[in-house]
This record gives C-alpha cells, sequence and structure tokens, in this order.
C-alpha cells in the first residue's frame, strides 16, 4: 500500500513549514508515501522554499494561478499511490491522525471520501466533523462531535452527506474514475461537488472521529471571495438531491421555529415533518416542496446579489460524471 499527499500551496509559507513538520512527525514507520506540494503561484518565498526539499517530497510549479480545484487536479494526476490524501498547507497534524482514516477504507468497502475532525487552530473549538445541508439548502460544518459513552467510548465513525476539501482522502481508482475536482468551480464547493457525485455513483462518505487535527481556517488571500457564486453553482446543479439532504434539517427548523405559533402553523406538515424526523426512512412529498420554495427563496436573492455584477459561473443542466 503507498499514500500519496497532495498538498496545494499560495503563500503562507510559515505554515507551510509547520505543516510539513508535522506530517513527517506523524507519518506511521515504514509507510510508503510521497508528498507533491503543487504551488500555485506563490511570491513569498515559498518557491525558493520548495527548491530545497528531497524526496518523497516532489514538487510542481503552476505557470498561472489555477485556484484550489486546478492545483488538486495537477498534483492528483503524477500521484502513484494507492490512496489520496489531499492537506491543506495551513493544517497542524497531530499523532495518529493518519490509522483512522487508512482504516475507514478496510471497514466500509463503499467508502469514497474519508475525512475527520479539524479543530479551530486559534480556539480548540470543533470547526468541522462532516458536512451536512441546512434547511436553506445550503451546505454547513457540523460542529460537534458524538458524545463520549462510558462503555463504549467516542464512535469511531460518522456517516455524512459531503466533508471539506481541507483534509481528505479518496482511493485513487475512485478519483480517477469520478474526473477530480470539477474546476467551474473557484475556490469553494468543489469538494463538495465531489462527494456528490461520488454518492451518485454509490458511494458513501465517512468522518473517522479518531483522527483528528488543527486548522488555520481559510488562511490563505482571496479564500472566501466567490463564495456565494460557487454555492449559487453548486446549489443549481444538484437540486433535486440537496433537496432531499437538507430535509431533515429544513423539519428541525420548522418544529423549532413554529410549533407555537397556533395561528399560522400548518398541522398536517407539522405532522409530516415530526413523522420523517422520528420514524420515516424518507422524506414526505409535502417536506420536498416545503424544502424547494425555502431553496427556491435563496435562489432569488442569488439572482438579486448577481444582477449587474459579474455573472455566477455557467451551471451545466445535469452533473457530469467520467465513470
Amino acid at each position: 500500500m503507498k499514500v500519496s499527499f497532495i498538498i496545494p500551496l499560495y503563500n503562507c509559507l510559515p505554515l507551510t513549514q509547520a505543516m510539513l513538520a508535522s506530517l513527517h512527525a506523524t507519518l506511521p514507520p515504514g509507510l510508503d508515501h510521497e508528498i507533491i506540494f503543487v504551488d500555485d503561484g506563490s511570491t513569498d518565498g515559498t518557491r525558493a522554499w520548495l527548491k530545497n526539499l528531497t524526496a518523497p517530497c516532489r514538487v510542481i510549479l503552476n505557470g498561472e494561478n489555477l485556484g484550489f480545484a486546478g492545483a488538486c487536479n495537477r498534483g492528483a494526476a503524477t500521484a502513484t499511490g494507492d490512496y489520496i490524501f489531499f492537506l491543506n498547507n495551513d493544517l497542524v497534524l497531530l499523532p495518529r491522525w493518519l490509522e483512522p482514516m487508512l482504516a475507514a477504507f478496510a471497514q466500509f468497502p463503499e467508502a469514497g471520501l474519508v475525512g475527520n475532525v479539524q479543530l479551530n487552530a486559534a480556539t480548540g473549538a470543533v470547526d468541522h466533523a462532516g458536512i451536512y445541508f441546512n434547511h436553506q439548502g445550503k451546505p454547513a460544518h457540523l460542529a460537534a462531535v458524538p458524545p463520549t459513552t462510558r462503555y463504549l467510548g467516542r464512535p469511531a465513525w460518522r456517516a455524512v452527506d459531503a466533508l471539506t476539501g481541507a483534509c481528505f482522502a479518496i482511493r485513487a481508482a475512485k478519483w480517477q474514475q469520478l474526473g477530480g475536482f470539477d474546476e467551474g468551480y473557484l475556490n469553494g464547493s468543489e469538494d463538495i461537488d465531489l462527494a456528490l457525485r461520488a454518492s451518485a455513483a454509490g458511494l458513501r462518505h465517512y468522518v473517522a472521529l479518531r483522527s483528528v487535527v488543527r486548522h488555520h481556517i481559510s488562511s490563505s488571500a482571496g479564500r472566501n471571495l466567490r463564495n456565494e457564486q460557487n454555492t449559487f453553482r453548486l446549489v443549481s446543479r444538484w437540486w433535486d438531491r440537496i433537496a432531499r439532504l437538507a430535509a431533515r434539517d429544513w423539519c428541525r427548523h420548522l418544529v423549532a421555529t413554529h410549533a407555537d405559533r397556533s395561528d399560522v402553523l400548518d398541522y398536517p406538515l407539522l405532522q409530516a415533518a415530526c413523522a420523517y424526523l422520528l420514524v420515516l426512512p424518507a422524506p414526505p412529498a409535502c417536506v420536498i416542496t416545503g424544502v424547494s420554495a425555502t431553496m427556491a427563496h435563496e435562489r432569488q436573492r442569488w439572482r438579486e446579489l448577481f444582477e449587474g455584477a459579474a455573472r455566477p459561473p455557467e451551471v451545466p443542466a445535469e452533473p457530469i460524471l467520467r465513470l
């Protein structure tokens, strides 16, 4: 078994140096691996530092800034490992972070993307333990882990709808089948789009709850400049699937918001929402209608936001699967 670590770079040299030191310090002895740095046009001395790296490190220098998706795709195209791990350069990797993620692939043959628990490096709070879709149909981080029980300890895994690209792994064969990241997204939502494409191909995603790292969140300049355009593109592409994934949080929001307002409450809808939360395996049609209506409000807001400004990227009518 060989592991390829892909690390896209754009400036932030001190964080990159600290991340590499933590990676070297936490790898299991004897692990066959390669570390592929993809520099996306750094101007802060990163390129001079990269010249001094030796095996197992390799370096790719982009002639122009390709963005996160493009840099990752270029690095992964040269990878020779059986598993590909994508790591942000602003991570601090903690002891035994790698082993639980690798174990997930042995535990779950259907595993697509495998992520982990990420702590805010500044505060120590949980920033990411998976991604879900909220009542508006927008992706959001799960910011808590299941409680530790007296006899069983903390659960080892959590199935999730998607996970962040800051630290995740995938089998190299699955990455190739899925065609990598969609470069139509610019520094946002490409990770969630990959997860949804993998789900459409029958794969499931897991967070290894016993793998913990620290993350200096959104350190690269300009990281969040196109969040709205990227989310608009994501939701437009995956409307039906996201409506179903968002249904559970939409039902929770309905109950919490309207349960004490008898003058406006739609009782049949409340009953359907409660039934789905408690027993039903799939959301009722009236719930999907409600979710879609909420998402439509967000879509209208995006259209008004983009009116007269740079238009969001072209949205394909159907997901593109290269399988």
